[in-house]
Parts: C-alpha cells; structure tokens; sequence
C-alpha cells in the first residue's frame, strides 16, 4: 500500500477515525514532531518531514506501530548552510532514503507491478550503508559500533534481550 494524502475532514467524513480518535492522533503527532524537531536542532538537523503509524489495541488504546525519526520515514537537511543554500535556489544537503529512491528511477524503477528491482553494486550498497551511518552517528550523537556477529537472526535476539534487560 502506498502512502495517501488525506485531509482532516475526508479522514472524518469517510469515518475512518473517529473525531476523539483523530484528536488523540493529532496531539500524538505534534509531540512527537516537536520532539524530534528537539532533537534533530540539538544535532545540527532540521527534521523536515515524516510520517507516524498508529494503530489501535484491543482494549481502544492508540498506539505507535513502527519507527520514526529514521531515513525511512523522515528527511533531515542540516542546518549549517541551509539558508545560504536556500537563498542560492541550491538543493539542500540532506540525509534521508531520498537518494535511494532517485538512484532506483534513474535505474528504471518506480515500484510498478511485475518491475525488477535493479542490481545494486557491493560500491553502491555501502554508500548507502555509510549515509544510514552518519545519519545514525548525527542524530544519536555517538560512534557507530558494527556488530561483529554476522548471523542477523542472532543478532535480532541479542539486540531484543538486551533491550528487555535494560
């Protein structure tokens, strides 16, 4: 499924949510902005755009459902030359999966059904494994530390009991 824009009063009067639901989104949704919009300017980052994903437990409760602040759902442009490049009509500098979705058009792909995904080069992959890091490295604040375990699945659960320890 694609992401669809949709104005508030479409989501309401397709009663997709609730009005009590969509105002408990909205309040959601505006902290979590402000507080990444924090977090990126005490980095050097302007967070200039994301998306959130909520769903609803059984009980009603609404909930976050998947990450945020990441180059998967957010764009970052750095703050230092922003305005200079800004005033200049220059593309900002960004960190964000936008230069992997340009690279796939310029390849001859746009995620139509029954297109081949095209081969990357081991070059290729770890420039963008090196742009996932700076980001990384900019919003965290601290050094990249590659895992020295290459077997993922062990590493998922490495990483899950170390987060349930803590």
């Amino acid at each position: 499924s694609h992401d669809e824009d949709i104005s508030r009063e479409a989501i309401l009067a397709n009663g997709i949510v609730t009005e009590e639901d969509y105002l408990v989104l909205e309040k959601y949704t505006r902290d979590l902005y402000q507080r990444g919009t924090e977090i990126a300017a005490s980095r050097g980052l302007i967070l200039v755009d994301t998306k959130y994903e909520f769903g609803k437990t059984k009980d009603g409760k609404i909930v976050l459902i998947d990450e945020i602040h990441t180059p998967d759902s957010s764009r970052y442009f750095y703050a230092e030359g922003y305005q200079e490049r800004q005033d200049k009509g220059e593309e900002q500098k960004q960190l964000s999966k936008e230069f992997v979705r340009r690279w796939l058009i310029e390849n001859g792909f746009q995620g139509k059904e029954g297109q081949q995904i095209p081969e990357m080069t081991p070059e290729y992959i770890t420039s963008v494994s090196e742009r996932y890091i700076e980001l990384y490295e900019n919003i965290l604040g601290e050094k990249f530390v590659k895992s020295d375990i290459s077997n993922i699945e062990e590493r998922i659960f490495n990483n899950v009991q170390a987060y349930l320890a803590k």
